[in-house]
């Protein structure tokens, strides 16, 4: 399989030289030029999440470098558990994905620990990758912990100054070698305009090896594709019905791999995008018109893009494969979804994760019953205890993955929000490695 832009302007590229340099040199993202349709749709209800990934990574990793190792990268990626539990006992046809079992407690874990152990298998320890991470919550904790004791790639975490949860901020702060976290004096969408401009600035991209965590790259992508297509596949299962999906989404990586998974064969029916008060796309499935703007502050923080990178993904692909319909949650209605839905069934929702379900409340009774339904939990809710506790009446307990985190020290670096200030801290890695 070739890898092109979806801006047309760059030349093919394999699989792990798409995964090196994270963007397409016309500044567009790599799509296949061809999809492997059908490549899931062989799979059973007793083929393991382990081997999904392997059926799905198969035809994108098929005489690259990688190809040899991916049993080993698929062995370290997925070795925790990513339960399809049922929040709702009233409700037998309703299913969550728990995604927050992993290191972070984010469902991020997966594709940044599949990444970072491909640029680490590809990377030289001499000159290693530097991994440049743009985050609004929770993908700059992953791709820490995922770099931490790494020899061959690096990873330089930017996130918003008070934009996150204090939670999130230790979870972003308090990786080891060879991490480092910048305190960006910005939103989120200029801690993205930074990495894309870093990027752009060939000299300087080249000097310290740049490539990206974010959902832009390919290899965070497909991990999420992976599990998507298991949980359908068990959904599936259940009755025969192909399961409606309802994903929480602000950069559209996790939305775009939902559907990647439903294009090559799993047995996907519709999916809604649940998102925070930023408006982008579901002005954009109302109009048709896919209009940026800035960011605004929301309780599901890692939601919080207005310009959402990965729309180019999903505007590439044929309109039957990109169907799907977009449910705008406030501020107001997360906080009434969390104490709902816990004093029904006593399951507790991250503000992400809440989303979502509030989408599923909205939904007509003919269309809730005529299939099973998927809520993508995206984060464990004890990373959102400020918010949640107040809303349930109860103290939440950290995970034993989240508690480890809580005791270990924290650093980080002020920084300009601009190329300039990017650039004076990439260049004093060098001086001290």
């Amino acid at each position: 399989m070739r890898l092109i832009s979806t801006r047309n302007g760059a030349s093919a590229s394999s699989i792990s030289e798409a995964i090196r340099v994270g963007l397409a040199g016309d500044g567009g993202l790599f799509i296949p030029d061809t999809f492997p349709e059908g490549q899931l749709s062989g799979l059973s209800v007793q083929t393991s999440l382990k081997e999904t990934a392997l059926a799905l990574f198969e035809p994108f990793f098929k005489g690259d470098q990688l190809e040899s190792v991916l049993p080993e990268l698929v062995e370290e990626t997925y070795d925790f558990d990513v339960p399809l539990v049922n929040p709702h006992p009233g409700r037998p046809g309703v299913f969550a994905l728990e995604l927050f079992h992993g290191p972070t407690g984010a469902f991020k874990d997966v594709g940044a620990r599949f990444l970072l152990r491909c640029l680490d298998k590809l990377g030289d320890p001499s000159a290693p990758f530097t991994v440049l991470a743009a985050t609004s919550g929770d993908t700059g904790g992953a791709v820490g912990c995922a770099a931490e004791g790494r020899k061959g790639v690096r990873a330089v975490i930017l996130y918003a100054k008070g934009r996150i949860s204090a939670f999130q901020e230790r979870q972003l702060t308090c990786w080891n070698a060879p991490v480092t976290a910048l305190e960006v004096d910005g939103d989120f969408d200029a801690c993205q305009r930074m990495v894309k401009a870093a990027f752009a600035e060939r000299a300087l991209s080249e000097r310290h090896n740049l490539t990206s965590a974010n959902s832009i790259n390919i290899a965070r992508l497909l991990p999420q594709a992976a599990y998507m297509a298991w949980a359908a596949r068990q959904a599936y299962e259940k009755n025969g019905v192909k399961p409606g999906l309802i994903i929480p989404t602000g950069n559209l990586g996790h939305g775009v791999a939902a559907i990647w998974a439903r294009h090559m064969g799993a047995p996907w029916g519709p999916i809604v995008l649940a998102t925070n008060a930023n408006r982008t796309l579901a002005d954009w499935s109302i109009s048709g018109r896919y209009e940026p703007r800035a960011s605004i502050a929301t309780l599901a923080n890692a939601m919080d893009v207005g310009a959402p990178s990965n729309f180019e993904r999903l505007n590439a692909l044929p309109d039957d494969a990109a169907r799907l319909s977009v449910e705008l949650v406030e501020d107001r209605a997360i906080r009434a979804r969390i104490k709902a839905d816990f004093e029904r069934s006593g399951y507790v929702w991250c503000p992400h994760s809440a989303t979502a379900a509030e989408a599923l409340s909205r939904m007509r009774e003919f269309d809730l019953h005529a299939r099973p339904w998927v809520i993508a939990a995206t984060a464990h809710p004890y990373k959102f205890a400020d918010v949640v506790e107040p809303l349930i009446g109860q103290t939440l307990e950290p995970s034993e993955a989240l508690a480890e985190v809580l005791g270990r020290p924290t650093q980080s670096e002020s920084c300009g929000a601009d190329l300039d200030a990017l650039r004076h801290h990439l260049n004093a890695l060098n001086e001290t490695a």
